[in-house]
């Protein structure tokens, strides 16, 4: 049996709420799940970033902090540990993952420029259109097929990915990227081999391979765990193998950093170093806080060391694939098979009579925080969607509903009450319905869009 493999030293009492409140609160977010307080929550699964619970080592470092502005010593046992895992030349901190995608694609990117991946998150598109630069996903065949089981649904399209940069100019595609674990894609793992091969393509036409490593060690326990000859290696010695066939990596520290903020820029590439911390200075702080207290580098060391933990690891997937086993026994169809970080309900299967220009799964979403304070995110059409200049609609590749878990926070009873809450809103689903948008903003409309039911 697993189970969790630490002790509950500090508690937080959870909102308890009655439906006719949320139904007005909800309303009054304008249908926005974003825009409700914490405090009208129950079990909040948006998102796993920075969201987790800190360990005592990790609130022990925090106390030696050197807030020192320049030189601070917090900064140097964080690279450390940073250059240890990645073997990265030049360790750039930020004040999270947010800050290195722009900071990097401010280098990289500009109109006319080409980045393909195997599906790049919301705020990395969104980073990378507002330089006029263009984001392409080339996930795998499989990974669109959300009911088939294949161990690293995360992969890119290796023969896409080749024929596009045959198709353009090296030139215009200053760098390929890769997500580990692949969360648009549903949190799945990227195989070593996959990975290996992206780099042996980026360099065979001279462009540089970066890896937007945020849930890099959950993505190396999978390697641990379905891919041949990894069975007998420590999760550290794959990670390694995995940096060292790219240039470089980004990372929002505050998913696979146990810690609630930060994140950096790490690569060998000089010339990107020297651009990037020139940007740093301008933006965030200087190039050793990066817009950080010197006391979250303290609990990243230490929490980027403890996401290497086996046990942790173990529990930590075990628990994602618990809440996909008590959704499966419900008969809710889910994508599968589950991820390292969230489950994620396959909403076009949940509510095929919603089409996707009217979001089935921020219906759905609405529905459950409605049924049980449970807030979730949708990540499909409201995310990715564009209308097209001839007014056509282009729908996600996906429609789904994220439930992310966040890091040593809930107990598995607490997942089967949220199990329970998405039963009883599938039992009534043929009632949900479209909805559409009454606000957006040019850029990441999902976090500040207004809503509304189509009657």
């Amino acid at each position: 049996m697993e189970f969790e493999p630490f002790r509950i030293k500090v508690v937080e009492p959870i909102p308890i709420t009655q439906r006719e409140y949320r139904v007005e609160k909800l309303r009054e977010a304008h249908y926005n799940l974003f825009f409700l307080r914490s405090d009208d929550i129950t079990i909040d699964l948006l998102t796993d970033s920075g969201t987790g619970a800190m360990s005592s080592k990790q609130w022990s470092a925090m106390f030696d902090g050197d807030e020192a502005y320049a030189g601070s010593r917090s900064y140097y046992k964080f690279e450390e540990v940073v250059r240890n895992i990645t073997g990265f030349k030049h360790i750039i901190p930020t004040h999270q993952g947010r800050a290195a995608e722009r900071i990097l694609f401010s280098i990289l990117g500009g109109k006319g420029k080409l980045i393909p991946s195997n599906t790049h998150f919301d705020t990395t598109r969104a980073n990378i259109e507002y330089t006029g630069a263009t984001a392409f996903d080339f996930p795998s065949p499989i990974a669109l097929k959300t009911d088939e089981i294949a161990d690293f649904k995360g992969n890119i399209d290796l023969d896409k990915l080749e024929s596009f940069i045959n198709t353009h100019t090296k030139e215009k595609i200053p760098l390929v990227m890769l997500t580990v674990t692949n969360n648009s894609g549903g949190g799945q793992p990227v195989s070593m081999e996959n990975i290996r091969k992206t780099s042996e393509i980026s360099h065979k036409y001279g462009i540089p391979f970066f890896i937007d490593c945020c849930r890099f060690a959950e993505n190396a326990y999978f390697i641990k765990q379905r891919e041949q000859g990894y069975e007998s290696k420590s999760i550290i010695e794959i990670a390694k193998e995995m940096f060292s066939y790219a240039d470089g990596c980004l990372m929002s520290a505050k998913k696979d950093g146990l810690s609630n903020t930060g994140g950096f820029i790490a690569t060998n590439l000089d010339q990107i170093a020297e651009q990037a911390r020139v940007i740093l200075i301008v933006t965030e702080g200087f190039i050793t806080y990066g817009g950080l207290a010197r006391r979250d580098l303290e609990a990243l060391a230490v929490g980027l060391m403890e996401a290497l933990d086996e046990s942790y690891l173990s529990y930590r997937i075990e628990q994602v694939k618990f809440l996909g086993n008590e959704l499966q026994k419900r008969g809710i169809p889910i994508l599968l098979p589950t991820g390292g970080h969230a489950v994620y309900i396959d909403a076009s299967k949940f509510t095929p009579h919603i089409p996707s220009h009217q979001f089935p799964g921020q219906a759905i979403a609405c529905e459950i925080y409605i049924e049980g304070g449970v807030r979730t995110v949708e990540i499909g059409s409201l995310m990715f969607g564009k209308r097209k200049e001839s007014g056509s609609f282009q729908p996600s590749n996906f429609e789904l509903v994220r439930l992310a878990i966040p890091r040593r926070v809930y107990t598995n009873n607490h997942l089967l009450y949220v199990a329970d809450v998405i039963d009883r809103v599938y039992k009534h689903r043929q009632n949900l319905k479209g909805m559409k948008i009454t606000y957006e903003a040019p850029y990441l409309r999902h976090f500040t869009a207004h809503l509304e039911y189509i009657s």
